[in-house]
């Protein structure tokens, strides 16, 4: 039977696992290639690309810890945003108190403006919904919409660098990954796992072709639900055409959906075929940003999103957390036992701590969760298991709203 076991072992390692993993680390190479970091553009060259010409759009409910250094932030960008407004979404702390003491006021037309937010409507989420009254707001002269979190801290040249970008890639949707403030060890653990599973999973090199090649689409005959499969974006910092906004259908075509910036952009590259363009970019340089405060906020959080960014495929979640664990950290269980040969889980090991310490470089991480690789990979998975559960009984909640976790899919 051990030998059966030795047999077996030797097999899923050298046939599967080791080169799974081993392309996992080529693509995660790739993909921090791909990734544009982007550096501040210099402000003589402001004029030119009409920074202007965007309208900043800032969300916020109960928001009174972190909006005004978001707002400073953005306040002070060189040069200045046509206009800033901040939705207070029925806020029940002094997040509306803060951005008055900070100039912005309730009047229309204002370049600081104040939105007092609507009850939240049967069948909305309410980030959604406040984003949506928010497009509302704008000045139709916008050529831009930028909307960002109100946990994050702009570079005085952020605003104008990710324009330049914008328009000189010619994206429709244009999404920066900010540098990732972490205190407590819950975040220091789990958020870094978010760069691992984009960079070893996300098909950047693909979209980037078909980008370039649109006509590949027809050719190879790729429908609209096979390209949104390529999508992903971060809510954090969303800079959309304001004609594509429209097109796409804004919010409102995502009104129910609770994880909206993976949405928009699995929206944007479902229409790869019509020439619309999504472009992600490394803005670690131009901005930063805390998702979440300690392990409960972080729990909640990500107990909202994981099972629902998966839609309605029952499936692919379930197959993605197999995966996880399979790849990245089946492998240390391996190592630890006397009775597995230790070259082939040693490599393995050694493949998914060398994509580990790439990625602490690349994105400047904690190196808690490298060093606790396999805590984190649990920590998450118990995540994971904890979002399918809420999302099959009582719902998640977020923010003191409850939903009820069934997401349909974005090209419905």
């Amino acid at each position: 039977m051990q030998e059966l076991f030795h047999l077996l072992s030797q097999l899923l390692s050298w046939g599967v696992f080791i080169p799974l993993l081993a392309l996992c680390f080529v693509h995660c190479l790739m993909n921090m290639r791909l990734l544009r970091r982007l550096k501040p553009t210099p402000l003589g060259e402001a004029g030119k690309i009409g920074i202007q010409d965007v309208s900043v759009l800032v969300p916020a409910r109960n928001e009174e810890r972190r909006i005004r250094d978001c707002l400073v932030s953005l306040i002070a960008q060189e040069p200045s945003a046509r206009e800033i407004i901040v939705l207070d979404d029925r806020s029940t702390d002094e997040t509306a108190l803060i951005a008055r003491e900070l100039g912005f006021v309730e009047e229309p037309g204002a370049r600081l403006r104040l939105l007092r937010g609507k009850e939240l409507p049967e069948g909305w989420v309410g980030k959604n919904w406040a984003c949506h009254q928010l497009s509302l707001a704008v000045s139709p002269e916008s050529t831009h919409l930028l909307f960002t979190d109100a946990d994050t801290i702009h570079g005085p040249a952020c605003v104008r660098s990710a324009l330049a970008c914008s328009v000189s890639t010619r994206a429709d949707l244009l999404s920066l990954w900010p540098d990732q403030i972490t205190g407590s060890w819950s975040e220091k653990l789990v958020i870094p796992l978010g760069y691992l599973l984009f960079m070893a999973f996300h098909p950047f090199p693909l979209l980037r072709f078909l980008q370039e090649q649109p006509e590949c689409v027809a050719r190879w005959g790729l429908p609209r639900a096979r390209l949104a499969m390529l999508g992903a974006a971060n809510g954090q910092f969303l800079l959309f055409k304001h004609s594509s906004y429209k097109t796409l259908g804004g919010h409102e075509a995502l009104k129910d959906h609770l994880v909206e910036d993976i949405a928009f952009g699995r929206l944007v590259a479902s229409r790869t075929g019509e020439g619309m363009r999504l472009m992600n970019a490394d803005g670690i340089d131009l901005l930063k940003c805390r998702m979440y405060c300690g392990f409960p906020e972080l729990w909640e959080g990500f107990s909202k999103n994981l099972r629902p960014v998966f839609e309605e495929s029952h499936l692919g979640f379930a197959l993605f957390g197999v995966v996880i664990f399979s790849l990245f950290l089946l492998p240390f269980f391996l190592l630890a036992l006397k009775e597995t040969p230790f070259q082939a889980p040693a490599i393995m090991v050694l493949l998914i701590m060398g994509m580990r310490l790439l990625i602490m470089i690349r994105f400047r991480t904690s190196w808690l969760g490298f060093i606790a690789h396999p805590f984190a990979v649990i920590l998450a998975l118990l995540i994971a298991l904890n979002s399918w559960r809420l999302c099959q009984t009582t719902g998640v909640r977020w923010k003191g709203r409850n939903y009820s976790g069934k997401t349909r899919s974005v090209l419905d």
